[in-house]
């Protein structure tokens, strides 16, 4: 067990590669084996012109076939959707699944070629922050009129609404971004930092808030782990994640950003412990070619890291 005087720490499991094709049944048995297993989150990549289950319909698909398993996306591509009919898909989730829906937004798609899945009518970032106050208003109030630069609502309502309003978080590891996650949202979902990065980037993050007047959970804070594991083309999967690596992060070292095994990934995530993180998402390097093998080994060697 690693304790945290921030919270629990919790670890969930990200895509592990599916079928590309007919995901159906697969799909409904990995959810099922993740429930059995009791193991925290499932969190599906919003990629829209990959392969595989689509991160919102999987998310409502995963909710309604357990009664413990939380589902998040990592991360829901915000600009370039509309963020009143998010809300209302958001809220009857929420009911309908509560406390186990857990959105994040990230300001643009990972890859160029999705990116042209998400025009926008003005800067990006402009779009996003609205798009968020949008979104928040809608899950939160009675009856929202908002007169902005994107989006005109005039006395507008989402029902049914959640009893408790959802916690948004946000990706991101620019300073920038970081500093939105203090002023807008409710939790912070980093990706392809070193530990030391993570930790500078939790303080960035409380700065922003106490400076725009507010908190957020002490255990609000985690981010990605990605773990080359033997045995599933280990050496391939490892080029292709230390090249994607280099790609999001060419200012660092690529071999301080991905883990190595399962022993790599605990340390790493020991170390973001120390760092003030709580909440981890671990994703292999590569499509695990037997995903339960990989759950089973994934709770024996991550499992006890948790704490109560």
């Amino acid at each position: 067990m690693v304790t945290s005087p921030h919270g629990k720490v919790r670890i969930g499991v990200g895509s592990v590669g599916l079928r590309a094709t007919d995901p159906g049944s697969e799909f409904d048995e990995f959810v099922d084996a993740l429930e059995r297993a009791r193991i925290d989150s499932l969190w599906l990549p919003d990629l829209v012109s990959a392969p595989g289950v689509d991160a919102l319909v999987g998310t409502t698909w995963a909710a309604a076939r357990t009664r413990t398993l939380k589902v998040g996306t990592g991360v829901t591509v915000l600009p370039g959707r509309n963020p009143m009919l998010l809300a209302a898909e958001l809220a009857s989730l929420a009911v309908l699944a509560p406390k186990r829906i857990l959105p994040a937004f990230g300001i643009r798609a990972a890859t160029p070629s999705e990116r042209q899945m998400f025009p926008v009518p003005g800067t990006r970032a402009a779009v996003f922050e609205e798009s968020l106050v949008v979104l928040r208003r809608l899950l939160s109030e009675e009856s929202v009129t908002h007169h902005g630069e994107f989006f005109t609502l005039d006395d507008a309502t989402v029902a049914p609404r959640p009893a408790r309003p959802l916690d948004l978080w946000l990706g991101g590891r620019a300073e920038v971004g970081l500093r939105r996650v203090g002023r807008l949202a409710d939790g912070w979902l980093g990706s392809f930092l070193t530990p030391d990065e993570s930790a500078r980037a939790r303080t960035v993050v409380e700065a922003a808030a106490r400076d725009a007047g507010r908190a957020i959970d002490d255990d609000h804070y985690g981010t990605n782990v990605t773990v080359v594991l033997p045995g599933d083309g280990s050496g391939a999967a490892a080029d292709h994640a230390l090249h994607r690596a280099a790609q999001q992060r060419p200012d660092a070292d690529p071999e301080q950003l991905v883990a190595r095994g399962w022993d790599g990934a605990a340390e790493q995530i020991r170390r973001h412990v120390e760092g003030g993180l709580t909440k981890f998402v671990v994703r292999p390097a590569a499509p695990a070619r037997d995903w339960a093998r990989f759950l089973d080994e994934f709770v024996a060697e991550l499992g006890p890291l948790e704490s109560d």
